[in-house]
């Protein structure tokens, strides 16, 4: 069987419009979604408040506490999960902000940085990070304070971590213990064992 030169364009004009077509054709619906967004509202109380609000439900809940409550201590550093400067408190649990949908979490009670304590009245952990110097640029100290805070709730209630030698008996208050739970937060410019330092004290002063 012979193919002419003109068969031989048509079959090529045809295959190539099929590899290509269907990536526009997303594109297309891609930029006809963002122009008409699905939006939904939520209640959520943020900090002690109660805030009704109506966005687009692909807006994470790191985007609405910045771009929308305009709460801009909880940092979008990676926008991955893996940093921890996004670390906010929600129903007493610690979560990485940047990775939940908001719609998630309707009538749930978040805590950030900016709920813990005021500049006249400093949450115990927020002024031990500045006793022992526990930041140094400060752009994770929020993710980290947070993280500490629910850390010690962690410890308290019992519950385990990789490092816990035994899995019923309670968790110790050791360095390497508080290091393991504390992994999850990165602080570039190294201030881990005044970190440490910072939440032993809180600890050992509430026991």
């Amino acid at each position: 069987m012979t193919i002419s030169r003109r068969e031989l364009l048509i079959v090529g004009v045809v295959t190539a419009a099929a590899v290509i077509l269907p990536p526009f054709i997303s594109a297309q619906a891609s930029a006809a979604n963002a122009a008409h967004p699905v939006k939904t509202k939520l209640s959520i109380w943020v900090n002690g408040a109660r805030q009704e609000m109506e966005f687009d439900t692909r807006t994470t809940l790191l985007d609405l506490l910045r771009e929308h409550l305009q709460l801009t201590g909880s940092k979008k550093g990676c926008d991955h999960g893996q940093c921890g400067a996004c670390t906010v408190i929600v129903d007493g649990r610690r979560i990485n902000s940047c990775l939940t949908l908001a719609v998630m979490h309707e009538g749930a009670k978040v805590t950030t940085i900016e709920g813990l304590g005021t500049p006249d009245k400093l949450h115990p952990m927020q002024a031990a990070f500045i006793k022992h110097d526990g930041y140094q640029c400060g752009y994770c100290t929020p993710g980290q304070i947070c993280s500490a805070v629910a850390v010690l709730g962690e410890i308290r209630d019992g519950i385990p971590s990789h490092a816990s030698p035994n899995l019923t008996e309670p968790p110790r208050l050791i360095a390497s213990e508080l290091q393991e739970r504390m992994s999850g937060n990165i602080c570039r410019c190294g201030a881990y064992s005044n970190i440490i330092e910072a939440i032993t004290e809180v600890a050992e002063a509430s026991a």
